[in-house]
Formats: C-alpha cells, sequence, structure tokens
C-alpha cells in the first residue's frame, strides 16, 4: 500500500529517517528554491528517487487539496513499530521507559501535535488504538512537521489490555483525568518507567482504561474554563517527565530546583 506525504518538513523528515520505501518525488511548476528545498532535493539523490514536475493543480489533485507547498512524496504505508521497539530503544538510550498512551484521539491536529511533542521530549514509543482513532496518515505527518517519522508508533487492538501488558513488564501507568481523587501531575515520581496515557477530546479516558492506571493525574485549573485539549495536556504531562529526570540526571532537587550538592539554582 502506498501513499502520498505533502509538505516540505514532512517530505524532509521523511526522506531523513528512511524508514519507508519512496518510489518518486515531485516537485511544483515553479517551486521557489530554499535551503529546504535543496536538502530534499539532496536526500532524494541520494536515495536515488526520481523525480518529477507537475503543475500546482495537478499537484494539489494528488495530494487531496492540502497544502503542499509544491512538494509530495510518494511512499510505502507508515511503518508502525511494537511495543518491543520501544523497549529496545529506552535499552539502548539507558532510560526508564516512556511511553504515551492515546485513548481515541481522533482529531489529527491533536494527534500530530501530541506526536511532535513526544519526539521532541524523547519518549520511546506512542501507543493508540487501531479502531475508533487517528493512524498516521499524511495529514498527520504533515501536523508533526514529519516528527513522527522519527518516533516509535504503535497501534494495537485493545488499548485497556496493553496497559495491563505494561503493568506486567513493571511499567507504572499514570492517566491524565480531572477527577475526584486524581493528584497534582507535579507531586508524582514521574522518572520511574512510565506509560503516560491521554483520553480523546470530548470524553477523556474510558471507564475501562482508567480503571486500569495506576494512578491518575490532573493539570491546575485556575482560569473560567476546565480543561485544556488532548494535544496541551498531554505536552505539559510530557515536559513534566522530561524536566523531573533531568533533575534525577543532574542532582537537582526537582521541587526547588537546586543542586542537591551545592545548594545553588540552576
Amino acid at each position: 500500500m502506498q501513499e502520498t506525504l505533502y509538505g516540505r518538513q514532512a517530505v524532509r523528515e521523511a526522506l531523513r529517517a528512511a524508514r519507508r520505501q519512496f518510489s518518486l518525488l515531485f516537485f511544483a511548476e515553479g517551486i521557489v528554491d530554499n535551503p529546504i528545498v535543496q536538502e530534499i532535493v539532496a536526500l532524494a539523490a541520494g536515495q536515488r528517487i526520481p523525480t518529477k514536475t507537475l503543475s500546482r493543480h495537478e499537484l494539489a489533485s494528488i495530494t487531496g487539496g492540502e497544502n503542499h507547498q509544491g512538494i509530495a512524496l510518494k511512499c510505502s504505508a507508515y511503518p508502525y513499530a511494537s511495543v518491543d521497539e520501544m523497549l529496545g530503544l529506552a535499552e539502548r538510550r539507558r532510560e526508564a521507559p516512556l511511553f504515551l498512551l492515546l485513548d481515541l484521539i481522533q482529531d489529527v491536529r491533536n494527534l500530530g501535535s501530541l506526536l511532535r511533542t513526544s519526539e521532541a521530549a524523547g519518549v520511546h514509543g506512542v501507543i493508540i488504538q487501531e479502531r475508533r482513532a487517528a493512524g498516521v496518515t499524511p495529514a498527520v505527518v504533515n501536523t508533526s512537521s514529519g516528527a513522527v517519522e522519527h518516533l516509535l508508533v504503535g497501534q494495537v487492538t485493545n488499548l485497556a489490555r496493553e496497559i495491563e501488558r505494561l503493568k506486567a513488564l513493571e511499567i507504572w501507568v499514570a492517566g491524565l483525568e480531572d477527577v475526584e481523587g486524581a493528584q497534582s501531575y507535579t507531586a508524582m515520581d514521574l522518572t520511574v518507567p512510565l506509560g503516560i496515557v491521554v483520553g480523546s477530546e470530548g470524553s477523556g479516558l474510558r471507564r475501562l482504561v482508567q480503571e486500569r492506571c495506576d494512578w491518575l493525574m490532573v493539570l491546575p485549573m485556575r482560569g473560567e474554563i476546565n480543561s485544556l485539549n488532548a494535544a496541551v495536556a498531554g505536552s505539559i504531562a510530557l515536559y513534566e517527565v522530561l524536566r523531573q529526570r533531568r533533575c534525577a540526571r543532574t542532582g537537582t532537587d526537582a521541587r526547588t530546583g537546586t543542586d542537591a550538592r551545592t545548594g545553588t539554582v540552576r
């Protein structure tokens, strides 16, 4: 099965990652030459990918009318990864595993944003459910600015069952949900082997998913609205993990930001 990626960042990162098979690179007539375009040309030449020039109308036709920025790439489908591959990545990096689990995220913009943050924050793998949720489509690749091409993403048939599997591997699972008994996300120890679960845009975590979490976390809300969208909430939680783990590596008190040895603020 083949699909067509579009957008300069998405195409460049797909070529850089080289995890797919590429068959044809399209350029629009009169495309403006710039450093990104030059890099794409060089990467395509290095991988011996044939190129073809089309009118902008023709290019819009094969990309479904999306904002292609004058470039598209025909390639194989996104290569989903296994949980074992994600664990192997954590082992190679000598880091405690960090997973992001998405409970029926359907908005491609939210998914793309979460995948981009996950790659930037060093997440070892993202797990999504195969049915009733958005997958990694060309639109998601574009929204993530190509970050998903460098990220391990897995699809599973049952997210609740996958949580049980992770827990059996001694990975703690924390759900983001504003319910009674949930604790502040900054009060939890997020340096342990961890999976963070983010719920869907409308209804949050499903009951069975929520029940399988080891604990629930909440983000403090002081304004008039009572929730953040899934992409923002998940991104905040991931960077709290990154902050705590960095503090642990550098010997900094995660609560005060001071060096535990010298007492100075980092």
